[in-house]
């Protein structure tokens, strides 16, 4: 089976898209012997490696994966004209690159950006594949959370995309039940051609592991009570509120707030934590994989935050990570999130309200004065990551690929 994804973010990226779509591809070559093909950008967090502006397309191969890269502008994406001159160069040279593909089963669509889906939809008419249209984001419900740019016409148009390719899609992949129901109920989706298939961890690459590691060490972190974000820090995530949070537990000395990662709000937040001198905040960069056992050991719970109002838009991803490391969390989240259902089924995390600082703090207070508690909920979080393992993922896609294209359903390594 020939499969030919369409994203700008891939291996070597470090955005969660982009490492999701990475460890799709490389196992259905190496798990199903599928011809995988992504048509992908340059890498945005990675030094160096840009092709020159002259060369519209360059071929590359990665794990059994082809790579057909896209270029296209490299800005700092923290305001809108970088990633708006980032999507659209991306856009025209995919639509380059779209000829040399040949002639695949399936064509893949996800989200980044929102307007790749037109392409992809074209390439899969244009040489007789079926369409998935994998909606990683909601648009433009996720445009909204842009500080820099509002634009009702720009909202309009991205709305009528949405809706003509959901409409148009042979498959839609949701990434949980709350999208799912965003998607019928809002978006005039067929539920008949709509397919729950969750983002994952890797449960072998990511295990359980004591506080006493090189990370913890390193940072001094080994007798502190550690509340983590990790992942992206950005306009999606209301991050704001853990400051708050932060300031209302001065009183914990041996309590530490550690938020690892990038993102469009991380200079901000530094600064708002430095202007306030709150000690008990600390900022870390990207952890790359082969560390992400130590990062995760360090913490004692984390973090997932979400804004208001746009749950089943966004799914956080990096909940799963967190079940697979064994730990707990608190999902500042509405109610009817998918993280939310996750604590709520599997006693594996606690619920305070978005937004709310004084409730965040109260919470983080409880969990670090009953560690026994805490401790306890962190081994029914990895109990619980097993439903969401990256084979099992890996195998839900490839499964519905075969049943759209009638190839057979077995692994074949």
């Amino acid at each position: 089976m020939k499969i030919v994804f369409f994203n700008r973010s891939y291996w070597p990226d470090v955005a969660a898209t982009g490492q999701l779509l990475t460890e799709l591809a490389e196992d259905l070559v190496s798990g199903y012997r599928c011809d995988v093909t992504v048509v992908a950008g340059q890498a945005l967090h990675v030094k160096g490696g840009g092709q020159p502006w002259w060369r519209v397309v360059r071929r590359e191969t990665q794990n059994g994966v082809t790579i057909v890269r896209a270029n296209g502008t490299r800005l700092r994406p923290r305001r809108f004209i970088g990633r708006a001159l980032n999507y659209l160069s991306y856009f025209f040279s995919a639509a380059f690159a779209s000829f040399g593909v040949g002639r695949p089963d399936v064509v893949v669509s996800l989200t980044d950006p929102p307007i790749i889906g037109l392409l992809a939809l074209w390439t899969a008419r244009r040489t007789g594949a079926k369409f998935v249209f994998l909606c990683e984001d909601v648009f433009p419900e996720v445009a909204v959370l842009l500080e820099d740019f509002h634009n009702e016409a720009v909202n309009r148009v991205l709305d009528r995309i949405n809706r003509y390719l959901l409409a148009r899609a042979d498959a839609i992949v949701a990434l949980g039940d709350r999208m799912q129901r965003r998607l019928v109920e809002e978006k005039g989706a067929d539920p008949r051609r709509i397919t729950i298939v969750h983002n994952w961890a890797d449960c072998e690459a990511i295990t359980p592991a004591g506080k006493d590691n090189a990370f913890a060490r390193v940072h001094g972190l080994t007798d502190a009570f550690v509340v983590m974000h990790s992942g992206n820090i950005g306009l999606s995530q209301n991050l704001g509120v853990i400051l708050d949070a932060a300031e209302q537990l001065r009183d914990r000395r041996d309590l530490v707030f550690a938020l690892v990662g990038d993102g469009a709000k991380r200079l901000a937040l530094e600064a708002d934590a430095a202007a306030r001198r709150l000690d008990n905040v600390r900022f870390f960069p990207y952890q790359p994989k082969a560390q992400l056992d130590d990062s995760f050991a360090t913490a004692d719970v984390f973090l997932v935050s979400l804004k208001p109002g746009i749950e089943g838009y966004i799914v956080p991803s990096k909940v799963y990570g967190i079940l697979a490391a064994g730990r707990p969390f608190v999902a500042a989240v509405d109610p009817s999130c998918e993280v939310a259902e996750i604590a709520r089924e599997h006693g594996c995390g606690v619920l305070a309200a978005p937004g709310d600082a004084a409730d965040l703090a109260a919470t983080i207070r409880s969990l670090h004065d009953d560690r026994r508690g805490t401790a306890a909920m962190g081994a029914r979080a990895r109990d619980a990551a097993w439903l969401f393992d990256r084979r099992r993922a890996v195998k839900s896609y490839y499964e519905l690929f075969a049943a759209l294209t009638g190839v057979s359903h077995e692994a074949r390594v």
